[in-house]
């Protein structure tokens, strides 16, 4: 009798009541996540009235884009957010070669979260040098992916054909797939249509303008949460994954932080983890570098669940951005990790700019102003 009792209060544990209620939980923001991709895109095809090309044709300039998609994820401060608003971008119609350098310059702005983490360690130059290398990786290796794939796309448009063709077999009429995308429609129209009501009293296209912000609104809150709540059920099965997948191999440290990304939905948050291990010494560059990598794959899961919520005649292109977005990075690391020498510059890079910011400590915080936001900024105003 006593053990049946003792079975019962840990079936209904208020623990376990609380872990079921934070897994409804993120299955409610990620309905709202996918409903609110639909919204920016609806919106901004209503702003836009057809002339999506002409409202960003400034960022038809790759290097704008690129720094567009910089400046946005520094402040932001989340490489998911801002692709999810892509995505709803290029669903209301913003063309997919715009919105490309976009998310190669969100790769980038990402870093920052990381770096700002390995800052902590500034009062202990050994231990800075550790966590800044490790940080500033990261930085090095997203740099020299644009510098690599970024004119390689646009000479060849290597990775927009090839998202293409992926994003046109998987939607060409097979019945469970537009089966599903008609049920995400319908699922997701109480959202907008409650989103329409909201700014129906405005005029076009201030209706449609706010209706973007709406939706960009809903994108951030359900992502912050979203973030919170898995960092809750999973940090600690993410933080037995790190410790356990670091130093056994490239491969494994890869696939890891692949899935660590995947588990608490942030790039930035694995990536930080790894910061104060190498801090203290516990792990080497070396061993962090392919989990960083890893990072990099795993956070393209957020736009790939935002371009699941687009249906009608842009869906196909928005699945392609979030398609472009995975390939780019797989590519990037089978490439760049792949090829020694090109493998080694990013971890020079990362020990150089370590050995110099331990001795200047001011140089890391304006390294930090400078790459992500004073140099993107100048960039855009000058340009305009």
């Amino acid at each position: 009798m006593a053990n049946m009792l003792d079975t019962e209060s840990t079936t209904f544990s208020p623990a376990g009541g609380r872990q079921a209620l934070n897994w409804i939980s993120v299955l409610l923001l990620l309905y709202l996540l996918i409903s609110a991709v639909s919204v920016v895109g609806g919106g901004f095809k209503t702003a836009a009235g057809g002339e999506a090309r002409e409202l960003f044709e400034f960022a038809s300039n790759p290097l704008l884009g690129l720094m567009v998609g910089i400046l946005a994820t520094a402040l932001i401060q989340s490489s998911s957010t801002v692709t999810s608003i892509i995505v709803g971008l290029v669903a209301g119609g913003l063309p997919v070669m715009i919105a490309i350098p976009m998310v190669m310059g969100a790769n980038v702005g990402t870093t920052i979260t990381n770096t700002i983490v390995s800052l902590g360690h500034a009062r202990q130059n050994d231990e800075f040098r550790r966590a800044f290398a490790a940080a500033t990786v990261h930085d090095y290796f997203n740099v020299l992916a644009v510098v690599i794939f970024l004119p390689l796309e646009l000479a060849t448009g290597i990775l927009d054909k090839i998202a293409a063709f992926i994003a046109q077999g998987l939607l060409s009429g097979d019945p469970m797939s537009l089966l599903g995308m008609n049920f995400i429609k319908t699922a997701t129209a109480p959202v907008m249509d409650l989103g329409r009501v909201i700014v129906s009293p405005l005029p076009g296209p201030f209706d449609g303008i706010a209706l973007v912000a709406l939706g960009i609104g809903l994108i951030f809150f359900s992502i912050l949460l979203l973030g919170r709540l898995l960092k809750t059920v999973m940090i600690g099965r993410a933080k037995r994954i790190l410790h356990g997948a670091i130093g056994r191999g490239p491969v494994s440290g890869i696939v890891s932080g692949a899935g660590v990304t995947v588990l608490v939905q942030s790039s930035s948050t694995t990536t930080s983890l790894m910061v104060p291990l190498a801090g203290t010494g516990l792990f080497s560059l070396r061993e962090i570098y392919p989990f960083t990598l890893g990072a990099n794959i795993g956070t393209t899961i957020t736009a790939l669940l935002a371009a699941i919520a687009v249906s009608g005649d842009n869906a196909v292109f928005a699945l392609e951005i979030a398609l472009v977005h995975l390939l780019y990075n797989t590519l990037a690391v089978a490439v760049i990790y792949g090829a020694p020498f090109l493998r080694n510059l990013p971890l020079k890079g990362a020990e150089w700019l370590a050995n110099v910011a331990a001795e200047q400590k001011l140089l890391a915080l304006g390294y930090v102003l400078g790459v992500f936001f004073l140099v993107p900024g100048a960039i855009l105003v000058l340009s305009g």
